[in-house]
């Protein structure tokens, strides 16, 4: 296994190096996205021993997850984990997940927030049935937790991915390639955690219901 992580990061100065040294304890091969970021985050990166690479202008979660996963192919890994790049992820997960991935021969390995005895808000489960409902709805796999950027991509499902929407709606598209490449998708409980911090980066109900929007209309425009 020739492993990468990916940390896609939108101004994330405060919490990126303790992201990064995280990662590093798993795999030496840390690739920092810097998604337009105005304050620094790419400089505290590098200082972290990161390869960052950079967008000059905020293109969206999915953009950025897209550049990481095409540097990591081209310089030949086979197995990539991504990462938020806001520190909610326990990175001590990691094993477990690489273990799924290997043990049950699955192409793709996603946390599951809600298989442990996480403190996840109400308005966040909300969200996220909405978002699994969603995409159950466009790909007919239901996952407990199909939102979570934590995931494991094997050999089979790094070579094929090929994202084309740019923002949080890539959660989404990535089940959506599974069930066309017939993917096996293995779900790991994970524990998160969350802070006012963390709860203001990610989506906000409104924001997710624009993304289910866009899922849909994408759908029915192909």
């Amino acid at each position: 296994m020739k492993l990468a992580i990916v940390i896609p990061a939108y101004n994330e100065a405060t919490r990126i190096a303790a992201v990064v040294r995280g990662a590093k304890a798993h795999s030496p091969d840390v690739f920092v996205v810097v998604d337009g970021s105005t304050d620094g985050t790419g400089d505290v990166a590098r200082s972290e021993g990161a390869r960052v690479l950079e967008h000059v202008e905020n293109c969206g979660a999915g953009a950025a997850t897209m550049t990481g996963i095409e540097a990591v192919r081209r310089l030949g890994f086979d197995t990539v984990i991504t990462l938020d790049a806001d520190g909610q992820h326990d990175v001590s997960d990691i094993p477990r997940l690489l273990q799924a991935l290997q043990e049950k021969h699955a192409d793709l390995v996603i946390g599951n927030r809600f298989g442990r005895k996480n403190n996840i808000p109400m308005i966040r489960r909300i969200a996220n049935g909405i978002g699994n409902a969603v995409t159950f709805a466009v790909t007919g796999i239901f996952l407990p937790d199909t939102q979570c950027g934590f995931k494991v991509f094997g050999p089979k499902a790094l070579a094929e991915l090929d994202l084309k929407m740019s923002g949080f709606e890539f959660c989404t598209e990535i089940i959506r390639e599974a069930a066309r490449k017939r993917w096996k998708i293995v779900s790991v409980p994970s524990k998160v955690v969350y802070s006012e911090y963390t709860l203001a980066k990610g989506q906000s109900f409104a924001s997710g219901i624009q993304t289910a929007c866009k899922i849909l209309l994408r759908t029915f425009l192909r």
